[in-house]
């Protein structure tokens, strides 16, 4: 509610000032590169995929709040330079050089404070970080767009010189630079998502802070761009701009690599306990595996299924990074609540994940050959593909009905995995155990903890009493 009256605020401030005409003309050219904008923040961070309310609110903060604090802020440095500053230089330009990117950084920088402070589960590393300061930042730039081309707008209706001005502005600002305020503010969200990967406190405190100056900096030179006459602007966007983007959508990817890699190696020995198919792991550490499994699951089903799909694929994905940090060291409080949170998810859609992952498997095996075990030249499937090892369970065969994979995955009559009973396809999950899950017991080890007696990297299952009194069993139905 704070933010929509912010919201409605701001738009009346720029209406007042520009004219409702110039204003419309504004909002219409504005809405064209935020889309695009968002859609590749949101591929970006589509391998651990936040809450649609997240970034609701990220991008609500920077088009209203954040834009409303900057307008306002810098209008009263504006007033109060001119009428105290003595010097030659221009009051404006000093504060669009000085002023403004210290006010406009700290405010969209507020809202990654936000959701760290009340949410900030959520973020696991610079991938979120950055993806929620450059939603922040795309916000605060579509308000921005909307003053400055009805400012144009209304130039070229003053002046008489038709749409040249407006032309220009909307060439510079969305089709040029459209990434301009998303990237400084980035900078802010590598700062803050490596000091959540930092050990040493020094490095908790001194990046984000880092991150910040460093996006003040960057976003003075852009502004700064104006006073180096006409070579100004392509100068800093030839030797700032786009290195400073390639280099950051590399990290960015380097980072999000990183945590799927974490995928595979740390899912595996959930697959040993039976709490994942032995599918799944590799499976799940590959974003063209999880499309394709969404794509069997809308098919096959509804949209919604392909929904559900990929927050059982989020859920993992937060399970594996969850449990990475805990064997890392790294301080997880509740931990094995949490785990037994996910795992509780995970269980109760296993049904509509198995077969979808089975079938992906099959038309695209995993490319991990760190995770396997040598192999002979020979052994490679044709386009790079390892052959997995021995004891790693075979594809699933082609069903009968509804297409390849129909079923369990395994077979038209094929029992699934473990001798667990499942749901068809499509259908209503299991109960899970005996009358919901069992609860936690505080003073057990981690609740998926691979036991002793399993040896690792076989795919072995515990057997006879070891498997009536295995704790991280997954229960039987």
């Amino acid at each position: 509610m704070l933010l929509a009256l912010c919201g409605l605020v701001m738009l009346g401030l720029v209406r007042e000032e520009t004219g409702t005409e110039a204003f419309l003309v504004g909002l219409g050219l504005a809405v064209l590169p935020a889309p695009a904008v968002v859609l590749a923040f949101r591929w970006l961070g589509r391998a651990h995929p936040l809450p649609w309310g997240t970034h609701a609110f990220v991008l609500a903060w920077g088009a209203c709040a954040g834009a409303l604090i900057a307008l306002v802020a810098n209008s009263f440095v504006a007033v109060w330079l001119a009428d105290a500053w003595a010097h030659p230089v221009d009051p404006n330009t000093l504060a669009a050089f000085a002023v403004a990117p210290v006010v406009e950084e700290s405010a969209k920088a507020t809202a990654l404070l936000l959701v760290l402070v009340f949410r900030g589960r959520l973020i696991r590393g610079p991938v979120d970080a950055v993806v929620l300061t450059g939603l922040t930042a795309t916000g605060f730039a579509f308000t921005e767009n909307i003053l400055y081309l009805a400012k144009a707008f209304g130039s070229d209706r003053d002046e008489g010189t038709g749409a040249a001005i407006t032309v220009a502005t909307f060439f510079i600002r969305a089709v040029f630079s459209p990434f301009a305020h998303p990237l400084f503010t980035c900078m802010t969200g590598l700062g803050v998502g490596l000091a959540l990967l930092s050990r040493r406190r020094v490095g908790r405190v001194l990046l984000p802070v880092a991150g910040l100056l460093l996006a003040m900096g960057m976003h003075a030179a852009w502004n700064g761009s104006t006073v180096l006459g006409p070579l100004g602007f392509p100068l800093v966007y030839v030797t700032i701009m786009i290195p400073a983007l390639g280099f950051t959508v590399w990290l960015v990817l380097w980072h999000r690599q990183r945590e799927l890699r974490t995928v595979r190696e740390t899912l595996p020995r959930y697959a040993l306990a039976g709490w994942l198919s032995p599918y799944e792991p590799l499976a799940l550490g590959s974003l063209r595996s999880r499309r394709i499994a969404a794509e069997f699951a809308s098919y096959h089903g509804i949209r919604a299924d392909a929904r559900r799909l990929r927050l059982y694929a989020a859920a993992a994905t937060r399970l594996a990074l969850l449990r990475s940090d805990a064997e890392r060291g790294r301080r997880t409080p509740d931990f094995a609540h949490r785990e037994r949170a996910v795992l509780d998810h995970l269980w109760r859609d296993r049904a509509l994940a198995r077969p979808a992952f089975a079938h992906s498997w099959r038309l695209a095996p995993p490319r991990a050959p760190h995770l396997l075990p040598a192999q002979p030249a020979d052994a490679a499937a044709p386009g790079g593909w390892y052959a997995p090892p021995a004891w790693w369970p075979p594809a699933p065969p082609r069903g009968y009905g509804q297409g390849p994979g129909y079923g369990h995955g395994f077979g038209h009559g094929a029992p699934p995995p473990h001798g667990r009973a499942q749901a068809p396809y499509g259908g209503r999950p299991a109960p899970y155990g005996y009358g919901g899950p069992a609860p936690y017991v505080p003073g057990q080890p981690p609740y998926a903890a691979v036991p002793a007696g399993i040896p690792t990297g076989t795919g072995q299952q515990p057997t006879g009493e070891d498997a009536r009194h295995d704790p991280w069993a997954p229960p039987r139905e």
